[in-house]
């Protein structure tokens, strides 16, 4: 019998922090080594292999099979300075770390983008070689501005860079989990905020619509790509009181159908719910059928506008709300809008 290899998992930038600072702790007491090990909070080890940049001493991240992580192979860099005789450790943030400028985050405004957990590495790393020494240790990683655009670092108020992060150290391929995470931690800032209505869009051409439409200039819309479920479950958690869901038919009409998730790979039904709703309404089986053999959203928008259904938008609209009532057992008031290709409001639904 064929096994097919395991994945093979990374480490996060937490970790190579850890390394890396461990490294430079070293230097610091006159000590050299072209490797060291650090452990995470469980007590897992890793064997680092370390390099000196400058005044810094550097880890290079690796992402294991996780393709999708952008920061593999980026060098994270770390300086390590004595402050004298004491317990402190004073984090900083240089070139391509990032510094949280809003509440709401793991970490304050103010302080660089350093979550708690490799804040815990890098301590325990750096009092093994210098017990009893305050100590400044300065986190950087080269490119790591550009590289943030790409990332939920904007959308959080993270300015100037990557995040260090982690959580056991080590990167799992394929983390769906990463971005849930991310999603909940930009909801937990939009509601630190002081917000306590929420729109949400699937991208970025939805955002750009839904704060046109609502006129909506503050934070609070979040975009949950293919996951309204986990944003809904959170925003109840949370404890916001209405969210307006607004996108393209594409997308919300798998919420109508009752998919919380819409990956294609996961999730359909989307033009069945239209066919549905038209046939309840009274159109004939052959627009039925007209409908449900388009080819695109588009053809199928057109079809509906054209034979004068369009009503049909609202009603939906009006299930999607149900639906997404139903999730998070009526703790949340939830509005909904379909609107096409070009922004335009096909129908919607105001949840009182």
């Amino acid at each position: 019998m064929h096994v097919m290899n395991q994945l093979r998992t990374g480490i996060t930038t937490g970790t190579c922090a850890a390394g890396a600072a461990k490294a430079s702790a070293l230097h610091l007491a006159g000590l050299e080594c072209e490797r060291v090990s650090v452990c995470n909070l469980e007590g897992r080890e890793f064997a680092l292999d370390v390099f000196r940049e400058g005044e810094c001493f550097g880890v290079v991240k690796y992402s294991g099979d996780d393709r999708a992580d952008i920061t593999d192979g980026v060098k994270v860099l770390a300086r390590v300075e004595s402050l004298g005789t004491g317990d402190s450790i004073t984090f900083c943030a240089g070139e391509g770390v990032g510094t949280a400028t809003l509440p709401g985050l793991k970490v304050a405004p103010g302080e660089p983008a350093i979550n708690p957990v490799p804040r815990e590495m890098i301590t325990r790393a750096v009092r093994e070689v210098l017990p009893g020494v305050s100590v400044r240790v300065t986190l950087s990683i080269p490119g790591g501005r550009e590289l943030a655009r790409r990332t939920f670092n904007p959308r959080l108020g993270i300015i100037g860079g990557l995040s260090i992060l982690g959580t056991t150290g080590i990167v799992k391929p394929m983390n769906e989990q990463a971005l849930l995470d991310s999603l909940t931690l930009e909801l937990s800032m939009i509601h630190a905020l002081g917000f306590r209505e929420v729109y949400i869009t699937f991208a970025a051409t939805g955002e750009k619509f839904t704060r046109k439409l609502f006129n909506v200039r503050g934070r609070n819309v979040i975009q949950c790509g293919n996951y309204p479920g986990h944003v809904l479950d959170e925003c109840a958690k949370l404890g916001f009181s209405h969210a307006t869901l607004c996108g393209h038919p594409g997308k919300l009409l798998k919420v109508a159908g009752g998919s919380f998730c819409t990956h294609s790979r996961v999730s359909g039904g989307g033009l069945e719910s239209l066919c549905a709703q038209l046939a309840i309404l009274g159109a004939s089986p052959e627009l039925v059928r007209k409908v449900y053999r388009s080819n695109t959203s588009r053809e199928a928008i057109d079809i509906v506008r054209r034979e004068g259904f369009s009503l049909v938008w609202s009603v939906l609209a009006e299930i999607v709300s149900r639906k997404c009532r139903e999730r998070v057992n009526d703790s949340l008031r939830v509005s909904a809008v379909f609107a096409d290709g070009e922004g335009q409001v096909l129908g919607g639904y105001h949840d009182e």
